[in-house]
């Protein structure tokens, strides 16, 4: 009889929170499922309403609303709070003031006797990543970010739409900050086993200006979306769902995660986004790629942003 139960506890239960948690649920990813807010009323009523869909689900799971104390056995701890920016406010000044959100958080987790791994989808998800591991003090392998997880799917998403080709049969990711200055790198993108840019030699119809404009697209879509329906969550919900899926299943399955570099494309001391395989213990391993001069330029001047960022956060 199994007495291990796969448990992840979702602090902040907003709308990302919750569409990670209604994601969970349907695709019955753990077994025991708590939700933490400073609003405790809210988390008890999104707690019930999950519930309520048990009947229909297709594995039984525990879902309740808890507290810090809950996460002592933890396998994984994702963390959705922050604040939002106000009008008129830098974007430090939100840092510093989602910093003290998060040192509210991840002083009582820890506290807990939390062993697991930390799990972050707040924005910007790289910074906020990189305070989560001096806040906790954790191994870098076992925080990680949302990263551009999110954002290689929607780059397989417009491939595939462009290509007519299914998007499970794209293999190409985006890098970098998860925001303006993320970058693909169309050096290791494939079509199974052909290399994208060979089929910009071979036919017209699939040409390099076109994949410009798909990273494009693919760069300012959280504009769009925001723009349209003032939020995004339905997409990084299930991003955190297949992340969480790869750490619970000890999968190695390689995903654009938010990771602390080591020497990694040159770079050290930033947390990035960067293809890495992911197993029950976080991080496995950042995947070596053979970038180009010109990719590895955006690479440095990406992580140089958010080095910039993250000065005087503290």
């Amino acid at each position: 009889m199994r007495v291990d139960k796969r448990k992840v506890v979702i602090v902040g239960t907003g709308m990302v929170g919750m569409s990670y948690a209604y994601s969970l649920l349907n695709q019955s990813v753990c077994d025991e499922l708590v939700l933490i807010d400073v609003n405790k009323t809210r988390a008890i009523g999104e707690a019930m309403d999950l519930n309520h869909g048990l009947a229909f689900a297709n594995a039984s799971m525990t879902i309740y609303a808890g507290e810090y104390s809950d996460c002592a056995d933890a396998d994984i701890v994702v963390i959705c709070a922050g604040v939002a920016q106000k009008p008129g406010e830098t974007r430090l000044d939100l840092l510093k003031r989602n910093a003290q959100v998060f040192r509210s958080i991840i002083d009582p987790v820890t506290s807990s006797g939390f062993n697991g791994i930390f799990l972050v989808a707040t924005n910007p998800v790289d910074i906020m990543t990189r305070i989560t591991c001096v806040l906790s003090g954790f191994n870098p392998r076992r925080v990680l970010g949302s990263g551009t997880a999110l954002d290689t799917a929607r780059l397989r998403y417009l491939l595939g739409e462009y290509l007519k080709v299914d998007p499970r049969n794209v293999h190409a990711y985006v890098m970098g900050e998860h925001g303006d200055s993320e970058f693909v790198p169309w050096s290791q993108a494939l079509l199974a086993t052909k290399p994208i840019l060979e089929l910009c030699g071979e036919n017209d119809a699939v040409c390099r200006e076109r994949l410009d404009q798909i990273e494009e697209e693919v760069r300012t879509a959280a504009y769009k979306i925001i723009e349209a329906k003032n939020a995004t969550y339905y997409g990084i919900g299930m991003a955190l769902t297949r992340i969480t899926k790869a750490i619970l299943g000890d999968e190695h399955s390689v995903l654009t995660v938010s990771a602390m570099m080591r020497g990694d494309f040159g770079q050290r001391d930033v947390f990035v986004g960067a293809p890495c395989i992911i197993n029950q213990n976080g991080i496995q391993k950042v995947l070596p790629l053979s970038l180009t001069d010109g990719e590895m330029e955006k690479m440095s001047k990406s992580c140089d942003t958010l080095r910039e960022s993250f000065e005087g956060i503290f």
